[in-house]
């Protein structure tokens, strides 16, 4: 990862990863709306030349085989329904 942005999209996403393993027992429950929004602008910012995969994943809101190819774990995502690992 070499980027500013990408190092804010991580934050983002661990943030969301966080919230969502919060949610059987936070009151109240985590509005996850605004992370999803930043995601979205975040990824909206992402230049032409950022790699394909993560394009891809960001793009289908597969978010945690975005975290994972973004902390260099790659091989710990499974083939999805698009054929796409």
């Amino acid at each position: 990862m070499d980027s500013s942005l990408e190092t804010n999209i991580l934050r983002a996403l661990v943030e969301l990863d966080l919230a969502v393993k919060s949610m059987a027992t936070a009151r109240p429950k985590p509005d996850l709306l605004p992370l999803f929004a930043r995601l979205d602008a975040l990824t909206a910012q992402l230049p032409r030349q950022t790699d394909p995969t993560l394009l891809h994943y960001l793009h289908k809101k597969s978010y945690e085989k975005a975290r994972l190819f973004l902390q260099g774990r790659e091989s710990e995502n499974q083939l999805g329904n698009c054929r796409h690992v």
